[in-house]
């Protein structure tokens, strides 16, 4: 069964941040991810880690003003250098953290740009961002969002993903894959994770409708588990929902998840 990583952005809002990796262990996570660290001194999160035994799984690259609205700067003509200046912040917290992967946010398609510029500008700065990340052993990814969310956000499918990957052509991009998304934009989890699986490196979880924890809605978890499980997924799974209540009240699909594994592991003893 594929391990959890407990998002400490919407997770365990119920006490201040720092205060949340203690919560995360407690309550069985292995590892921990966030979408920024900036705000933060990197020794900090250095210590809260260590101190819990908890791994960094992941963490976003700088994506603008955030609290202004903006999700993300990598298609911008004009924030170019702004862009490549924010990979020598993620490589600085990365390392520190032992950080292994960054994700990068697309943004939110700009009025009066032409798609082939947006997307020229979008492969430029991945092109260098691999690259740079590579150096320090830190691999890139890529997230489709979906466009009910975030109306206008530039790369919303695994299919337009894999096709920028391509025009970027290095081998150190690969895909976020968020459950979530794909399922409010269309569906077909298994299928699409199979179609892409070679260069899907993490994966992230919500339910849907609302986008709260596990089984409060469409999604059929203890399957795709399965289903992940069995087609040799081995990294972490991001959850990156918003508990419908407390956080702790909601993690009894992690309980029931830890017995499915139970229950595998031990038929797969007897067979």
């Amino acid at each position: 069964m594929p391990r959890f990583a407990a998002n400490l952005t919407m997770l365990f809002n119920e006490v201040p941040f720092l205060e949340r990796f203690s919560h995360a262990a407690k309550a069985g996570f292995e590892g921990v991810e966030f979408m920024f660290p900036y705000d933060f001194d990197k020794e900090t999160l250095r210590a809260a880690l260590d101190c819990h035994g908890l791994t960094q799984v992941l963490h976003n690259l700088p994506a603008g003003n955030w609290a202004n609205g903006e999700r993300g700067i990598a298609i911008m003509p004009d924030r170019m250098e702004e862009f490549r200046r924010g990979i020598a912040s993620a490589i600085d917290y990365a390392t520190v953290l032992g950080c292994k992967q960054v994700n990068c946010l697309s943004g939110i398609a700009p009025a009066g740009v032409a798609d082939n510029e947006l997307r020229a500008t979008f492969v430029a700065n991945l092109t260098f961002a691999a690259s740079e990340l590579a150096k320090h052993g830190i691999r890139l990814l890529i997230e489709p969002v979906n466009r009910f969310d975030i109306p206008g956000f530039y790369l919303h499918s695994p299919d337009q993903a894999a096709s920028i990957i391509a025009d970027v052509g290095s081998e150190n991009i690969f895909i976020q894959y968020d459950l979530y998304h794909q399922q409010r934009t269309q569906g077909e989890l298994i299928a699409t994770f199979r179609r892409h699986q070679e260069r899907i490196a993490h994966v992230q979880l919500a339910d849907n409708p609302g986008r709260n924890e596990p089984g409060t809605g469409e999604i059929a978890y203890p399957f795709l588990f399965d289903a992940l499980d069995g087609l040799g997924y081995d990294g972490w799974i991001g959850c990156e929902y918003k508990p419908r209540t407390t956080t702790e009240a909601g993690l009894t699909w992690l309980t029931a998840a830890s017995k499915q594994t139970e229950s595998a592991s031990i038929l797969k003893i007897r067979s």
